[in-house]
């Protein structure tokens, strides 16, 4: 149980701890993906979630019509407050599209001693648009990488993170390989993208471990990226192994992708509440 009881002296009162995640991302005003999919999934997975915001975003199901930057000033106050006050058992790091953004973040998460750091090297929506500066890739491998505890790329992300082109289950092993020793963290490489199907690749203290999926008929998978990263944040903070993580995430993002939502005119979000059965979810009941 992610929850436990602290009486007080009296025992008359009772005060609730939970897990905390925090996610440090962009906002997705149409609420598949960014922020608004992390904190879904963070709740759905048991923990407290909080948020450091990176960009506004204006974007639907169809594409990404503007990007508004956070500050870097304003991004370094906003995970003071967070760190200070209401310490995060682990950190999700989504969208994050300048370089001055990132070093802000790998300061203080150095600086505030973060742990069960979980890095979505987000660079293009699924929309197809882009989603991080070029410069900004460079400044994530060389600050950001070196203080996570994993990294989740896709093919094309890792294809850019190693340098090397992804074709094959081969190709999987050794980018994965790469990235890892590298730059010192676990990799989760995931497939897809008509490369070995669903099934994803985990490299962590030099060993490999496939966790085999299932295709899921669903043209709606927006954010699919950030709820499987944050689902995997959420289960560290819990107190779960990296593997135990990564296949409890991969079991969430199923259940919410097999709810087969349809929701807008381009590529939906999930239903990240599909396991949701408490009374408060219920529909009114027709007369």
């Amino acid at each position: 149980m992610p929850l436990y009881k602290t009486k007080l002296n009296n025992e008359r009162s009772i005060f609730m701890k939970m897990k905390t995640a925090l996610t440090i991302a962009g906002s997705d005003c149409s609420g598949g993906a960014g922020i608004q999919a992390d904190l879904k999934t963070m709740t759905m997975n048991g923990v407290y979630g909080m948020s450091a915001i990176t960009a506004l975003t204006a974007q639907n199901t169809t594409g990404v019509r503007a990007i508004q930057e956070s500050t870097p000033d304003f991004l370094s106050k906003q995970l003071d407050a967070v760190f200070e006050d209401i310490y995060p058992d682990a950190v999700k790091i989504g969208m994050v599209a300048s370089s001055e953004l990132i070093c802000v973040i790998a300061d203080k998460l150095s600086y505030h001693k973060a742990q069960n750091v979980v890095v979505d090297p987000v660079m293009v929506a699924t929309s197809g648009s882009s989603l991080m500066k070029n410069d900004a890739v460079q400044t994530l491998v060389e600050k950001l990488l070196p203080v996570a505890t994993l990294v989740t790329p896709n093919i094309p992300e890792a294809q850019a993170l190693s340098g090397k082109t992804i074709e094959s289950k081969e190709d999987m092993l050794s980018a994965a390989k790469f990235i890892g020793d590298t730059y010192g963290c676990a990799v989760l490489l995931k497939g897809g993208h008509s490369i070995n199907d669903a099934n994803d690749l985990l490299y962590a203290n030099g060993e490999m471990v496939w966790f085999e999926g299932k295709r899921i008929n669903n043209p709606n998978t927006h954010g699919t990226g950030c709820t499987l990263s944050s689902a995997i944040a959420a289960n560290l903070a819990k107190g779960f192994t990296l593997a135990e993580s990564v296949q409890r995430a991969k079991d969430y993002i199923s259940g919410a992708l097999s709810a087969q939502l349809d929701l807008g005119r381009g590529s939906g979000p999930m239903m990240h509440n599909f396991d949701l059965t408490s009374s408060f979810a219920e529909f009114k009941k027709s007369i």
